[in-house]
């Protein structure tokens, strides 16, 4: 492969960097349809029915979809899961108290009896892939409407799902590929009983905290521990005293052994969401426009959330998963824009467009169908930016980071319900959500937030697009609203008694008319409704058209290079090596940190920094048991050239013989402009060392009976 990157042309330089070669380009790949052949020239020794399979063996079947946006693997006989610290964090931050602050001191159940329980937690199995784009395109012509488009397609699916035979606990869905070009149908098994086991403490499990997500090196322990339970006959169940733990029809074994430069590795996921094949129009706007615009809300909101954290304990673990959120998406981002510009991602991509526009100059029939494509995408692209910054940064504002306005727009809809027959299942639900929103909510810090976010707003929106309002208005209401309790009703606050004052429905309703914050964000919802979303939802349409097009034609025009379809939340396999890199000049960074880095960067008493005693302790007396290296060094965190986003956190690093060594956690800052462009000069996944999971688990926790469940290569 780099003998031919060398001798190669531009092309297969741009192709290399843009359509998908696994160990070069990156990829995430459908596991019924591997490259069983390159995997194998780069070093994997199992077979890809041993990765995917409908039988009882393959990998698939340890690999659990957690929670629906993480991944979690079975690492014993019993139903052990394991995932990431920040994918279990809301569970751990759940089961936390001032009392019990499990964030802070870590969790590990004794016995299975005191595996705490977690309602609406689930781990859903992919145990079945079908491609059907046959059967889901039957009937669709190319001279068809959308929405003439959109409904056979929908009946298709549900046509297909309603005939295919299943399990009484089995469920099927049907997801397009390759921007509604091709269709898959999945058969999934979904657990509903999944208990927490265990927990590092955040000060191992979040080591480095804000300061190092999505950066390298990195030096944290992002692990946790669940169990998936079963009924008696270990079919998947609700939670039951009477459960008891699954048994898997397979587990990764864990190898200890190591791992070292230029190692294969894979890695087993549910990635989220990617967009690797956009015209540069699109990168552009996203790097110029888009992505300042959303730094800047998060920014704005982080600078009031971390002072309070900071200062207050209290208020550390009511907004640690918040925070988290907020922060994780806001250096992201950042990263991202980085990336695309260290990589001339948008030159690269024009360059591409170019080649791609060459090829079929000289075709009748392929320049007939895509001759003017990128042309017509650059025209919508161009016509909805404005559109598309407002309709972002409106929900970034109102809907991801003030609380405060997201409620008020929950409860502007419980007024515009009125009269309706849903009414009391609207007022039911919304009542019931405010009231699980109130116990973590801190109305005088959130107000502060929603104060500079309304300020914000009104300067960035383009002034044909704003609202019949102003900043103003909407943060005078704030000091007067019944929504953050500056205002009660019957001389009670909403805040933390909702649920009991919406029983007088005619007060309660009475309050949420008149009260002044819920009618200025009326103003903006039915502003933005009049201005900005037809408008953002009918060029999107009509983008989403054309790149299915776009998408038909680059799958012809370089029918000689397999392509691999987005990431959609299903289930894939992306492979590599181990690796380091160079994000600037005269840096280099190595793939592998060890814990001599951990102590480099303690803090004693820092938010971030600070360590455990027991830690420290340990550190001191070289005690690594096992899971040392040869020279005596105990890992920490590694990278690799696998192609991760979104999704993979928790998904399984695994070597060439499909043995566990290590647990995907994060990208490299530089790399996070993956989901739009991959570059396998600076694009890079991190993973914690397995050797360092169970030096915690079994040294730092003395969880002996967890390891005693695993099944270690040694």
């Amino acid at each position: 492969m780099k003998k031919m990157m060398v001798r190669g042309s531009l092309l297969f330089t741009l192709l290399a960097s843009y359509m998908g070669f696994a160990q070069q380009g990156g990829g995430m790949w459908i596991p019924t349809e591997l490259n069983e052949k390159e995997m194998k020239e780069m070093g994997l020794k199992i077979s890809s029915k041993d990765i995917f399979s409908t039988g009882d063996k393959s990998i698939n079947n340890a690999v659990a979809h957690f929670g629906g946006g993480c991944t979690s693997e079975v690492i014993s006989p019993q139903g052990l899961l394991l995932t990431n610290h920040h994918c279990g964090y809301g569970q751990i931050q759940s089961h936390s108290s001032l009392e019990n602050d499990y964030l802070a001191d870590g969790f590990w159940a004794k016995e299975l009896k005191d595996e705490l329980p977690n309602k609406g937690l689930t781990a859903t199995f992919i145990v079945d892939i079908k491609n059907v784009t046959k059967d889901i395109l039957k009937g669709v012509k190319n001279e068809m409407t959308e929405e003439q488009r959109e409904a056979i397609v929908k009946a298709n699916i549900e046509k297909l799902n309603a005939a295919t035979k299943k399990e009484s606990f089995q469920e099927t869905f049907i997801k397009p590929f390759y921007k509604g070009n091709e269709y898959y149908q999945f058969k999934t098994e979904t657990f509903n009983d999944v208990r927490l086991v265990g927990a590092p403490p955040s000060s191992i499990g979040k080591y480095g905290n804000d300061t190092d997500n999505w950066v390298w090196p990195r030096h944290t322990g992002d692990f946790s521990m669940f169990r998936i339970y079963a009924d008696k006959n270990n079919k998947p169940a609700d939670y039951s005293v009477d459960n008891v733990p699954y048994t898997p029809k397979h587990h990764l074994p864990i190898n200890i052994n190591g791992i070292a430069q230029d190692d294969f590795t894979f890695v087993y996921g549910f990635p989220g969401s990617t967009d690797e094949y956009l015209p540069s129009a699109s990168l552009e706007q996203i790097k110029e426009s888009l992505n300042p615009a959303r730094i800047n809300v998060r920014t704005i909101a982080l600078s009031h959330i971390d002072k309070k954290m900071r200062e207050d304990n209290a208020t550390r673990i009511a907004y640690a998963s918040k925070q988290a959120r907020i922060s994780n998406a806001h250096k992201k981002w950042i990263g991202e824009n980085l990336g695309l510009n260290r990589s001339k991602a948008v030159e690269k991509r024009q360059q591409y467009e170019t080649e791609f526009l060459k090829r079929i100059e000289n075709n009748k029939n392929l320049k007939s169908q895509y001759g003017t494509i990128i042309s017509d995408l650059n025209k919508v692209i161009k016509s909805n930016e404005d559109y598309n910054l407002a309709y972002n940064v409106y929900a970034e504002t109102f809907s991801s980071n003030s609380e405060t306005f997201r409620m008020a727009m929950a409860l502007n809809n419980v007024v515009n319900a009125i009269g309706k027959p849903n009414y009391e299942e609207v007022k039911n639900r919304i009542v019931n959500q405010l009231a699980g929103m109130h116990k973590d909510y801190d109305a005088q810090l959130d107000a502060l937030i929603s104060s500079d976010l309304a300020d914000n707003y009104f300067k960035v929106i383009p002034t044909n697009l704003l609202p019949e309002t102003s900043a103003n208005n909407i943060k005078t209401a704030l000091n007067n609203s019944v929504v953050n309790g500056t205002k009660k009703i019957n001389g009670q606050s909403i805040v933390g008694s909702i649920q009991e004052l919406a029983k007088d429905d005619k007060a309660f309703i009475a309050a949420l008319k008149e009260d002044a914050l819920i009618q200025e964000i009326n103003k903006v919802v039915v502003g933005t409704q009049a201005k900005i979303t037809p408008s953002y939802l009918a060029n999107n349409a009509q983008i989403n058209k054309l790149m299915r097009t776009y998408m038909k034609g680059q799958m012809e025009v370089f029918k000689d290079k397999k392509i691999f379809p987005d990431a959609n939340s299903t289930l894939r396999v992306t492979y590599g090596k181990v690796d380091g890199y160079q994000p600037r000049d005269a840096v280099k960074y190595e793939p592998i940190t060890y814990l001599d880095g951990v102590i480099e960067k303690y803090v004693p008493g820092d938010y971030e920094f600070d360590l455990p005693k027991h830690m420290l302790h340990l550190y001191e007396s070289q005690d690594y048991g096992n899971y040392k290296n040869a020279t005596g060094k105990l890992p920490i965190n590694f990278i690799a050239t696998n192609h991760t986003t979104g999704g993979n956190s928790g998904s399984p690093a695994l070597n060439a013989k499909g043995e566990l060594i290590g647990l995907n956690f994060d990208r490299v800052w530089e790399g996070t402009m993956s989901d739009l462009n991959y570059d396998p000069e600076i694009c890079r996944n991190i993973m914690v060392d397995a050797r360092y999971i169970l030096w915690v688990v079994d040294k730092y926790a003395g969880a002996q009976r967890l390891i005693d469940e695993m099944t270690i290569v040694k």
